[in-house]
């Protein structure tokens, strides 16, 4: 007979999917409870991630079947997706691999930006859409998209964009006035507005990430009456979903799973 193994942690098994800051505070937190055995999951496109209070893993699983697997064969009994709004694919896979596995699931999503008196927004339903949003004359653009979507700054080449990334953005652009910035949020709206009036921009790209680390640029666009062409979020999957981190550990408390022995 097989003993047990006195040392093996028993506590729940949680798997966070995300590099957000909802996920780390989300790790944090556990971690400050101390009553479950929590691990992250990053997709691996930012280069040097921000370090994560828990094990972390950096890559996808191989789609649905591959996240479904990893449930299945480390045991985990509770999954939240953390990840960035834009996360669409991820967010799918993980409502297919949760139902495959049998593993409860709650997505916690950060809230939209919405707009207030001041603000110049012009909607776009994607990225290529917000691109020829900006019209056919020349303007002067900060764009916030991220590097990996920027490559559809490419159609409209008659702009000049000032490309901002944490990581760089490689190759270049394929365009003739392009400048690159790398920087990791947050920013503050005073840094914001100087940097849109040295580089005297008159059009900002962004994507309705929400959240308060990168919200300066909006506040100093509204300052400066600039055009600000927003990215609406993707369609994600229908599943249970909440806003703090707090409605994440209370949900996890309301799933009733065992605690660690006192």
């Amino acid at each position: 007979m097989t003993l047990p193994d006195p040392n093996r942690d028993t506590r729940p098994r949680l798997l966070i999917l995300g590099g957000t800051a909802e996920a780390r505070a989300l790790a944090q937190a556990l971690a400050a409870r101390g009553d479950y055995e929590v691990s992250l999951s990053l997709a691996g496109r930012t280069r040097n991630p921000l370090d994560l209070p828990a094990p972390t893993r950096s890559g996808g699983f191989g789609g649905t079947e591959g996240l479904a697997a990893h449930l299945k064969a480390e045991r985990i009994e509770a999954l939240i997706d953390a990840t960035h709004p834009f996360a669409a694919v991820i967010s799918r896979n993980a409502a297919e691999a949760a139902r495959v596995a049998g593993v409860p699931l709650l997505a916690l999503l950060r809230p939209a930006w919405t707009r207030r008196p001041g603000d110049v927004w012009t909607d776009a339903a994607d990225i290529p859409e917000a691109v020829a949003r900006l019209g056919a004359a020349p303007r002067r653009v900060l764009v916030a998209l991220g590097r990996n979507e920027v490559r559809a700054l490419e159609a409209a080449p008659q702009h000049h964009y000032l490309v901002r990334s944490i990581d760089p953005v490689a190759p270049p652009l394929a365009v003739p006035h392009a400048r690159y910035i790398e920087a990791r949020g947050p920013f503050a709206e005073a840094d914001e507005r100087a940097l849109l009036e040295e580089h005297r921009i008159d059009a900002v790209l962004s994507k309705n990430s929400g959240g308060a680390a990168t919200y300066g640029k909006l506040e100093a666009a509204r300052a400066l009456g600039i055009e600000v062409i927003m990215v609406a979020r993707p369609a994600r999957p229908e599943v249970e979903t909440v806003e703090s981190v707090e409605a994440a550990v209370a949900w996890l408390q309301g799933l009733g799973l065992p605690k660690s022995p006192a």
